[in-house]
């Protein structure tokens, strides 16, 4: 959010989310400070203060941006009228193609989706892909295709996992590659399936 009054420029306003974005996946967001964003933007700290309001703004302005871009990517054209299978694949195959072209991205919404410094706006979005997801495994229930646990669990665990293969893949253990997403995804299918 910007300062009332103030007069910007998109390429320095993107100049600052930018080292946001590297800061606060290298630090995290208690370990970044408004003059190290400034600093890594090039920018003096005072003029931060002319796009965002503070380090809270910053690090809600990514999380708004990259969980709109995830949830514009996995809802686009989404494959409602199609069995659970290919549903459950199409979400997988969405989020492995975010997780591989915005790796960084991905690691900061990973970092930050639990913080207390995050806004009702945020939250919202937040809320409304976890919905997404246990609706549609209440869907898959109801059509007998996964199991009949808390839908909310069964979504968990497949987040989870995906989660847990993206981070594998970053720090190295696994290769970050659509081949390791797609074994992945088949054994998930079938620790869920009915």
């Amino acid at each position: 959010m910007r300062a009332a009054g103030a007069t910007t420029d998109p390429d320095k306003g993107e100049a600052i989310l930018g080292a946001a974005l590297d800061l606060f996946v290298e630090r995290g967001f208690h370990g970044t400070s408004v003059p190290a964003v400034a600093e890594r933007a090039g920018v003096a700290a005072g003029t931060i203060y002319h796009y965002f309001e503070g380090k809270e703004a910053l690090v809600n302005a990514l999380y708004k941006r990259w969980k709109a871009d995830i949830a514009a990517r996995v809802l686009a054209d989404f494959p409602f009228d199609r069995p659970t299978r290919e549903q459950f694949r199409a979400v997988w195959q969405r989020m492995t193609a975010f997780a591989l072209a915005h790796p960084k991205e991905l690691a900061f919404l990973e970092l930050h989706h639990h913080g207390s410094y995050l806004d009702a706006e945020s939250l919202a979005i937040e809320h409304q892909i976890v919905e997404f997801g246990t609706e549609m495994v209440r869907r898959g229930q109801e059509a007998q295709a996964l199991k009949p646990l808390a839908a909310a669990l069964l979504m968990e665990l497949v987040n989870g996992a995906f989660l847990g293969v993206f981070r594998a893949g970053i720090e190295g253990r696994v290769k970050l590659e659509r081949a390791v997403f797609a074994d992945a995804e088949k054994c998930c299918w079938e620790a869920i399936r009915a």
